[in-house]
């Protein structure tokens, strides 16, 4: 299946950059770019693409905004930040508004593909660096808090890793994940793994400090 694919971004050299790398894959298709995010939301309504890739600092409206008149309009839109930006200000006002992943503009080409496909597969994927920061609060008060243990699996969760690959990395059993990733989905309120992280932030369950 190709996924279809609008690029929100005003810088040109990222936008040609992308697209550069974007046409090398046999499984992507670009059908719009965007230059501001007024344009991003008008776009996506016109062309209904499968992934939007989305810059946060752009003119007019930021790009937390765009996603959530994007989302508000079509909430199963799958939208994947890529910025510059890492502090929590941005984090969680893009979580918040229903971005499904969150990758800084150093990662790799191939994590980039991964984190294409996984969103346009509906699953949540975050930067390692941001999955910790979206995680880190996550603690304390009250009978639903996550475990350490949970955590650890939870951040795996949010950079798409599989139950399997969740059990390698953390030296446990498959049937433990399972059985981790069942209590996180249980004490978040998430109705499958795709929501966990962004359940968390939305509700209100992670510290901005």
């Amino acid at each position: 299946m190709t996924i279809r694919i609008l690029i929100a971004e005003d810088q040109r050299i990222v936008r040609e950059g992308l697209i550069a790398l974007l046409e090398d894959e046999d499984d992507v298709e670009i059908v719009g770019e965007a230059v501001n995010c007024e344009q991003a939301v008008a776009m996506y309504e016109q062309l209904n693409p499968d992934v939007v890739l989305m810059d946060l600092q752009m003119p007019i409206v930021d790009g937390a905004e765009a996603t959530r008149r994007i989302r508000e309009r079509s909430p199963k839109a799958h939208i994947l930040v890529l910025t510059t930006y890492a502090t929590d200000e941005f984090i969680f006002k893009a979580l918040r508004a229903g971005a499904q992943g969150y990758l800084l503009k150093d990662t790799s080409a191939d994590d980039l593909m991964h984190a294409i496909r996984a969103v346009a597969a509906d699953q949540t994927l975050l930067a390692p660096a941001v999955a910790a920061r979206v995680v880190a609060g996550v603690s304390g008060g009250g009978p639903d808090t996550l475990t350490a243990r949970e955590l650890e699996v939870l951040t795996l969760m949010g950079q798409g890793r599989s139950n399997n690959e969740i059990a390698l990395a953390l030296r446990i059993a498959p049937r433990t994940t399972k059985v981790h990733v069942q209590n996180i989905l249980s004490k978040l309120g998430a109705t499958n793994r795709t929501e966990a992280v962004s359940i968390a932030v939305r509700q209100n369950l992670l510290s901005l400090s």
